[in-house]
């Protein structure tokens, strides 16, 4: 499969957001330069101007404040749709996101709805500066009460923000940085997933599978094909991480027999982990061999110079499948 030419993961977010904002008045969106930067990816550049400073709202320097205010306008009656600027900016936030907005619809019995979306740019390869390249999605899908979106194509980000604000309670939606303005991707299988909550089958194959999300589904595209005349992949493409569409991995792994768990974040109690325990748990008969794991080492972010040494590449991906065949 050859690369195929896509529209900027942003400008697609941009255009999806402009609609959500054009079609339902209770939608309004908020964060830090938002309005009149139009964000610091450009991602909602032009949305204040079209849509006016109150749906497009320029916030406080304070995230623990913007999802405080969303929870209650959600409460009153609004969609909010906030951003923290990076993921790694994200922690002031959790008490908020944790403690309240979770916990919102099981307090009054699940007759509230709390449709709150909280987007996250996300992830490395950008050479960001300490705190811009982290990856907290094990953060969030713990958490009960809350769903995690890890979008890797502009098609998906912009299908599954419509559905977030459906589900009536708050979604974590993770947008990968180093996606915004890449216009090429590895070429992808077009079965449609099952429905907007359901796994993407991102490549077909016979001989192991690759579980995988966000932006690193990519480089496992790129090494899938790579290792093509000698192993036959199958990518599986998670899109959500919370709920794991473990139906969609059990069905591959029958197939297959074999597999391979690549994220971002580091290993130690990451996705990949649940999604073996998982697995190992429900579809061990299924298995021909052990399973991996291929995330980074629990060590921090490293500066600019030293990300590449630290991010999972193709290479690492192309040599862990033929190690799991040989």
């Amino acid at each position: 499969m050859t690369a195929t030419r896509v529209p900027a993961m942003a400008e697609v977010i941009n255009a999806t957001l402009a609609d959500m904002l054009a079609e339902d008045p209770r939608i309004l969106l908020a964060g830090e330069d938002i309005g009149r930067l139009g964000g610091v990816f450009r991602v909602t550049r032009g949305l204040r101007d079209r849509f006016g400073a109150d749906r497009v709202r320029d916030a406080v320097l304070a995230e623990s404040s913007i999802i405080g205010s969303a929870i209650g306008m959600s409460i009153a009656g609004l969609i909010p749709i906030c951003e923290i600027q990076f993921d790694g900016f994200v922690y002031p936030a959790t008490n908020q996101i944790v403690t309240q907005a979770s916990r919102m619809v099981g307090r009054w019995n699940g007759d509230l709805e709390l449709p709150l979306v909280v987007r996250i740019p996300t992830g490395g390869g950008v050479r960001g500066v300490e705190h811009h390249s982290e990856s907290n999605e094990s953060l969030f899908a713990r958490v009960p009460g809350i769903s995690v979106a890890c979008p890797s194509t502009p098609e998906d980000a912009s299908q599954l923000l419509r559905h977030s604000i459906t589900l009536g309670h708050p979604v974590v939606f993770y947008e990968p940085i180093r996606l915004y303005w890449r216009r090429n991707l590895p070429a992808r299988t077009t079965d449609v997933p099952a429905s907007p909550m359901a796994a993407r089958v991102a490549r077909t194959g016979s001989d192991l599978t690759v579980v995988t999300f966000g932006a690193v589904t990519n480089e496992v595209l790129t090494a899938a094909e790579a290792v093509a005349g000698e192993v036959d992949v199958e990518v599986i493409d998670l899109r959500w991480v919370a709920p794991i569409d473990t139906a969609a991995v059990l069905e591959s792994i029958g197939r297959t027999g074999r597999l391979l768990i690549v994220h971002e974040a580091v290993k130690f109690g990451g996705i990949g982990a649940e999604v073996a325990a998982t697995i190992a748990e429900d579809g061990f008969e299924l298995l021909r061999t052990p399973i991996r794991r291929l995330a980074p080492d629990r060590v921090h972010y490293p500066p600019a110079d030293f990300e590449e040494g630290y991010l999972v590449g193709v290479e690492q991906i192309a040599r862990a499948i033929r190690g799991m065949v040989a």
